[in-house]
């Protein structure tokens, strides 16, 4: 599993200096998974999946396609034979700015998927569409050679030039955390650990006044 998938949206999000976070309401079609990986990134003509055909002909093992319209619209631009054909190429997840379909299959099939709608609508194939260009999802350029991290928690864009940094800034977020979650979990407060305590310490409005 990509690095950046196991430290997870929040982590990577927190350490790149909350940046490139995804603003769209996305379902991950596959409950409990989790990818990261460089951007393949196709935009289709609007209501269209040909482009999804010709972009799973380049993708590449560990890639994440990245699948937009002009418009976001309730069309689905993949379903079961695409995402499976996604899967048997290596792909590592797929991001929809549209809708899926076959939702039942999707989820058997396992490969990491997130998409804005689900829908039986489905799209035409009149041959127009982009292949490896900048790509906005949720306010968010991604372009080729960025990589996404993708989980419960929503979607995050590292920028190719970020990525060795916010990776090593996210897995010191993250040891941190661990060292913290024992002492957690065996009764220490967060106010003390983090040293908020006297930083943010609210008033106490049920003492009496003077005497």
């Amino acid at each position: 599993m990509n690095p950046l998938a196991r430290l997870g949206v929040s982590t990577v999000y927190e350490a790149s200096g909350q940046d490139g976070l995804v603003d769209a309401a996305l379902t991950r079609v596959v409950p409990g998974s989790r990818a990261a990986g460089p951007v393949r990134t196709v935009r289709c003509g609007q209501d269209d999946n040909f482009g999804v055909h010709l972009a799973l002909d380049r993708i590449g093992p560990g890639e994440v396609l990245v699948v937009v319209m002009p418009r976001p619209a309730p069309v689905a631009l993949v379903g079961g034979l695409l995402a499976a054909q996604a899967k048997a190429r290596g792909a590592a997840a797929l991001l929809v700015d549209a809708a899926v379909r076959d939702l039942d299959e999707l989820v058997a099939l396992g490969l990491p998927i997130w998409a804005r709608w689900i829908t039986s609508r489905g799209a035409t194939k009149s041959g127009t569409a982009e292949l490896d260009v900048p790509v906005e999802v949720g306010g968010v350029l991604i372009a080729p050679g960025d990589q996404v991290v993708l989980d419960g928690d929503g979607v995050v864009r590292v920028p190719a030039a970020d990525l060795a940094s916010t990776r090593s800034a996210a897995t010191r977020r993250a040891d941190k955390e661990n060292e913290l979650l024992p002492r957690l979990v065996a009764g220490e407060a967060t106010l003390d650990l983090m040293g908020l305590r006297r930083a943010n310490q609210p008033l106490d409005t049920t003492a009496e006044g003077p005497a």
